[in-house]
């Protein structure tokens, strides 16, 4: 299948969708620049392993390493501009409305730490791997805002801030290896899947669980599953149908073809 060739059966599911999922990894933030996380080990970090600075047992021996670790992907995203995929479905639902004449509701999940979706537009997107842009207190769980930029060159160290309500440090606002995931996160991604008629699977190795179980749930519970990806990955099997291209190519092309079918039979 030609890459900009929009599937046919692609625009019938959504035509017909009562409610959409859309499940989006590294791939998809990768075509706006981001740096995947090992690319994000260059340089200055080039000689640590992510796992240390990326889990409790490192926050624990070294605070300042760790934030500024997190301060500078943060700079990095910080830098990057939503691509024409997030555009693209943060403007899905309103194009499958018009469409089908009644309202379709699209559920993002996201694998990705970035704020990529929210700046492309979409509101309400599952992050069930914690945000760069959602520090919280180490201590209390309270949320905190940002106040001093990101650093925009690696710094070894940065002493992270102080909670203003229980004098804890501020942690990243991310899920390190070794911690649970947001229980009531992964159930919202479960049950949406479960209830809808059309999963998109987009820019994702489909590696990483819980989330890359979420193809196979959709599928068992009725959901017609589309992966676009531009390689192959674990999902491919998974997947009714495989469209090979890449989320700021294919996205865009899936709307202007939704908008042209308005009408048709």
């Amino acid at each position: 299948m030609n890459s900009s060739t929009v599937p046919s059966e692609l625009v019938s599911r959504l035509r017909d969708a009562r409610a959409v999922a859309v499940i989006t990894g590294a791939g998809m933030s990768a075509e706006s620049g981001v740096p995947t996380f090992r690319d994000a080990s260059a340089g200055l970090w080039a000689k640590l392993n992510p796992q240390d600075i990326a889990s409790p047992e490192g926050w624990a021996r070294d605070k300042s390493l760790v934030w500024a670790w997190y301060e500078w992907r943060r700079g990095l995203v910080s830098q990057a501009q939503p691509n024409a995929g997030h555009y693209a479905i943060a403007r899905l639902s309103a194009s499958l409305q018009q469409l089908s004449g009644h309202a379709t509701p699209v559920t993002v999940i996201t694998q990705n730490v970035d704020d990529l979706h929210e700046r492309g537009g979409l509101s309400g997107a599952l992050h069930v791997h914690g945000s760069l842009f959602a520090p919280r207190c180490a201590a209390c769980d309270q949320a905190t805002v940002f106040t001093p930029p990101p650093p925009t060159e690696p710094v070894e160290r940065i002493t992270p801030p102080r909670c203003t309500r229980c004098g804890g440090f501020i942690r990243p606002g991310v899920v390190w290896f070794g911690e649970n995931l947001d229980f009531r996160l992964v159930g919202q991604a479960v049950n949406t899947v479960r209830l809808s008629d059309v999963l998109l699977v987009v820019g994702t190795s489909g590696v990483v669980r819980p989330v890359s179980d979420l193809p196979t749930l959709a599928r068992e519970s009725g959901a017609w599953v589309c992966e676009i990806n531009p390689i192959a990955s674990a999902i491919s099997p998974v997947a009714h149908l495989c469209w090979r291209a890449s989320a700021a190519l294919a996205l865009p092309a899936l709307l202007q073809s939704l908008s042209e079918a308005k009408g048709g039979p």
